[in-house]
């Protein structure tokens, strides 16, 4: 499996919003994203997101690390 790809927080939105998710707020640095029957997501406006919170992100999202690999090629 392929390591995870270096991403900024507006890179990880870019790929939330292809799945319908939409941002409800921001406070400081770190904006929420809401989509309807899911969790909401809170992702942290950083030009670099670590590894370990690009993976909670994905597991909130309820979405597999192939699929998000997908939308970002995409």
């Amino acid at each position: 499996m392929a390591k995870f790809p270096i991403l900024s927080g507006r890179e990880i939105i870019k790929f939330l919003r292809k799945i319908g998710y939409r941002q409800i707020r921001q406070r400081g640095s770190h904006i929420r994203l809401i989509r309807p029957n899911k969790k909401p997501i809170t992702v942290p406006n950083y030009k670099i997101v670590s590894k370990g919170l690009l993976r909670k992100i994905i597991r909130d999202a309820e979405i597999s690390r192939e699929e998000f690999e997908k939308l970002i090629h995409n």
